[in-house]
């Protein structure tokens, strides 16, 4: 209800709040398509969504507490989304695609391909079981303790992502991102950060081949890296107190800076810059193919040098 007061001659209107014009449904069992759709100011709680596409599609100022999603698409072109203690079972496929605005905690999703061309994602305490395709073409992202798993490119050509505690398994990850910040984190993914621009890395553990190639602006800090022919093709490759273990042919046709704690396995073909290393097992430069005055290297102990990979031998 609307209350307007006449003081003085001047109209002065008490608007509701929020919380008094939301409708709330409880217990409820929905069925069918678009079972609610275009909502405006639901607060949904203890409630399940079974068969029936797009339940939600288009809807706007929801509140979800402790809900089951079990179809597909259940919130398409929405705005203004919280959920709680929710749960989107394996059936619940792209489940959330266009939608902005949209903050989830303490929730368990089962689906693939969840989140497409989502502007405003904050998910905070929230676990994906099956990753596959998640988070692609989104923008303005916030994670904090989220744990992905079978999750083969994750992250696609998303941006402005800050990322804590991420806990992530699955093949090229965060293929096409820009402008990342990424802590506390345990990467498994091969052919992670290619083509990436403006990725920060702080105090995380990443494994997988292939490591960054093609990206532009990329740092790691205080970081363990495991790469067989990573950190390559990089522009502009930074690396402050790094620890490089089983790392095999690293650099190449990178413009690196590098501060690195251990062991390098090997350094292969640097384009220029400053690599500074406790021990390489075995350095090399193709004088033909590089230009090996264009690197400073500085290091106590070298193993080998050689002018050419072992293939060439």
């Amino acid at each position: 209800m609307l209350t307007v007061i006449y003081i003085f001659g001047i109209i002065y209107k008490n608007k509701p709040k929020r919380d008094n014009y939301m409708k709330s449904l409880k217990e409820g069992r929905f069925k069918g398509e678009r079972a609610l759709f275009a909502s405006d100011g639901l607060k949904i709680t203890d409630s399940v969504f079974e068969d029936g596409e797009s339940p939600l599609k288009e809807s706007k100022n929801i509140e979800l507490y402790n809900c089951t999603f079990d179809w597909k698409y259940p919130l398409w072109y929405c705005k203004n989304v919280t959920a709680d203690k929710c749960t989107l079972t394996l059936h619940a496929r792209a489940g959330i695609w266009y939608t902005d605005n949209i903050s989830i905690k303490n929730t368990l999703i089962d689906a693939p391909k969840t989140f497409r061309r989502c502007d405003g994602l904050n998910l905070n305490d929230v676990q994906l079981t099956n990753a596959e395709e998640t988070l692609w073409y989104c923008k303005n992202i916030k994670l904090d303790n989220v744990k992905a798993e079978n999750a083969p490119y994750f992250g696609m050509n998303s941006e402005n992502i800050e990322i804590d505690r991420l806990d992530l398994t699955g093949n090229y990850a965060f293929d096409g991102v820009k402008n990342i910040v990424v802590r506390n984190s345990r990467l498994i993914t091969k052919d992670a950060f290619w083509n990436s621009e403006n990725v920060t890395v702080y105090n995380s553990y990443i494994w997988g081949e292939y490591l960054g190639w093609n990206s532009k602006n990329l740092t790691f800090i205080d970081c363990t890296i495991e790469s067989l022919q990573g950190l390559c093709f990089i522009e502009n490759l930074k690396m402050i107190n790094c620890k490089t273990e089983n790392t095999t042919l690293a650099f190449e046709y990178s413009t690196v800076d590098a501060e690195l704690k251990g062991s390098v396995g090997s350094v292969f073909n640097p384009k220029n810059g400053v690599i500074k290393a406790e021990h390489i097992e075995e350095l090399i430069m193709e004088k033909e193919v590089i230009n090996p005055d264009e690197t400073t290297v500085i290091c106590d102990k070298i193993d080998k040098i050689s002018d050419k990979p072992e293939w060439k031998r």
